[in-house]
């Protein structure tokens, strides 16, 4: 799906329903935010970016886990719904931006959290996305992976290419692997000294 296409797919997804997946109510969507939580190498970071932060559910809940959140999205409808979910959460910044090219170049991040969002670009925009990742991370953050592994309509690349392409890497060593019957989560880390 080309860039315009799939921002307008997501913004009338969005202006349809601030919640299409159901990823407040849904079990699935439920344990796989306990089960990335509890993935992650600290109890508590500085910063922490979040590409594709949809409506901010994933956001609130690693909110309680940083100083700083910075959430993207492309859909204005869905960070209108991710303000309204955070309005009250002082430590928590949301952008419109367009990824790969609008990744905030300029920030560093202790956690990069990728969450059901990689596999709706083409792999060499998913290359681009990570090695911005990499460039990114303080030494010694944390890159997390999270993606459903069924087929779909609207995907770009299978969660294997995806995953495959962050292994790949350089200057990632994994940390760990689940994989069940619906989802793969990996996290990785950056080569070098904590900060």
């Amino acid at each position: 799906m080309r860039e315009p296409d799939r921002l307008r797919h997501f913004e009338a997804l969005y202006s349809a329903s601030d919640d299409p997946w159901d990823v407040r109510g849904a079990w699935y969507e439920q344990r796989k935010r306990a089960l990335l939580l509890a993935s992650l190498a600290r109890p508590h970071y500085a910063s922490v970016f979040e590409p594709g932060c949809g409506n901010g559910e994933m956001s609130a809940a690693l909110a309680s886990r940083c100083a700083r959140l910075l959430g993207c999205d492309g859909a204005a409808s869905a960070l209108e719904a991710a303000r309204r979910r955070l309005a009250d959460t002082r430590n928590v910044c949301f952008e419109q931006r367009r990824l790969p090219h609008d990744w905030p170049h300029t920030e560093r991040f202790d956690l990069i959290v990728v969450s059901e969002l990689a596999y709706y670009f083409s792999l060499p925009d998913v290359d681009a996305m990570l090695s911005a990742a990499v460039a990114c991370l303080k030494p010694g953050g944390e890159l997390v992976l999270c993606h459903y592994l069924g087929e779909f309509d609207d995907r770009a690349s299978t969660t294997e290419a995806v995953h495959g392409a962050a292994h790949a890497t350089p200057g990632l060593r994994r940390l760990l692997r689940h994989q069940d019957e619906r989802f793969l989560l990996e996290t990785w880390r950056k080569e070098g000294q904590t900060a």
